[in-house]
């Protein structure tokens, strides 16, 4: 593990010597899959165990017995943007196991007024067109057993594609590695996201460009950067799970999120920042489940230029039966929407129900 962290450490400095990184860069990637995840704040780095193991710790698709499919829909922007996630998993032997996801988000029916005046300065209604703007994240996950009891290792392979309508479009590729590790009934996991610095490169249509360059004088003379650096963020969790009479049982988690850059998380410096999450999820009979969580611990400044402590509470529910699980959690998705808090829901499928 200390070798992971130095070689990520390494990495990290020698791409943010050469490359300008963006701090938003592919952030739709950091968003969150799953509502029962999603319910317990995202804190199930070390917990994770199913077929969005894929996006939340590679590791833990080792776990599964069997194959698996997921899907999510949620509305962001007061369900102006879609947001869609698919996944299947299944294992290969008792050692190893891999797994496909896809993520889209997307904004559709844009109305293009670029062209709404004419060259004799009229304006023209039925000049106005439609475009979409879209991203993709395609994730490839393999994970595997060592000899070690208890110790198991995840990658991930990443792709990622983004469309803005005719006016541009870019191919990325990042790679992500996680650890769990369990003992005594504890659970201890590491994520570690974009160890390469995941590198997106641009194509801008020029002749669409062209268009818009002179609209407002001054502005938008130079061509956008056609490279984009996403910097590493890792996640250290724990967790465990408590088992009581009557069937019913607790699973408390615990992360330590981390970027590599400054931000308003509770401990932040100029190499990195650090933010804890707690999740809770209560289970009766392996059937229902009562899920709450808090993360996003900032600091944020006041009208009056004080300091204040705040964070996003997170709630869900879920069902299963009989292989199928319906899951829903109401949270901020992200806490970078204008509305207070989305609706999520998901669905998880163990395909040998079908046998």
């Amino acid at each position: 593990m200390r070798k992971i962290l130095l070689i990520t450490l390494f990495i990290i400095s020698s791409f943010s010597n050469a490359q300008v990184a963006r701090k938003y860069s592919n952030e739709f990637m950091n968003i969150g899959v799953d509502a029962a995840s999603l319910g317990m704040a995202n804190a199930v780095t070390a917990s994770t165990n199913d077929v969005n193991s894929g996006y939340w710790n590679p590791a833990g698709i080792t776990l599964l017995k069997d194959k698996q499919v997921a899907i999510m829909h949620a509305s962001y922007f007061a369900n102006i943007a879609q947001y869609d996630y698919a996944a299947y998993a299944t294992p290969i032997d008792d050692e190893s196991a891999w797994g496909i996801s896809m993520i889209r988000f997307g904004v559709d029916d844009i109305l293009n007024t670029t062209e709404l005046i004419d060259s004799q300065g009229n304006i023209d209604y039925n000049r106005i067109s439609k475009f979409s703007t879209a991203d993709y994240g395609f994730t490839f996950s393999y994970a595997r057993k060592i000899k070690i009891t208890g110790l198991h290792y995840g990658v991930n392979a990443k792709i990622i594609r983004r469309i803005i309508g005719k006016f541009a479009n870019s191919w990325g590729f990042g790679i992500d590695a996680g650890l769990q590790y369990e003992r005594n009934n504890w659970k201890f996991g590491l994520m570690l996201r974009d160890i390469t610095t995941t590198y997106n490169i641009w194509n801008i249509n020029e002749s669409e460009y062209a268009k818009i360059q002179n609209a407002i004088p001054g502005q938008n003379q130079d061509l956008p950067e056609s490279t984009e650096i996403t910097l590493p963020k890792a996640q250290l969790g724990m967790s465990k799970k408590f088992e009581f009479h009557n069937d019913m049982s607790l699973l408390a988690c615990a992360n330590l999120n981390m970027e590599f850059a400054r931000t308003h998380d509770v401990i932040a410096s100029n190499f990195v920042s650090m933010a804890p999450a707690l999740g809770f999820e209560f289970g009766y009979t392996d059937l229902v489940f009562l899920r709450t969580g808090f993360g996003n611990f900032q600091n944020t400044t006041q009208l009056d230029s004080t300091r204040k402590l705040s964070f996003q509470p997170n709630i869900g529910v879920g069902f299963k039966y009989k292989g199928i699980q319906i899951d829903y959690a109401l949270t901020d998705l992200g806490n970078q929407s204008a509305a207070l808090y989305s609706n999520i829901f998901s669905a998880k499928v163990d395909l040998s129900i079908f046998r």
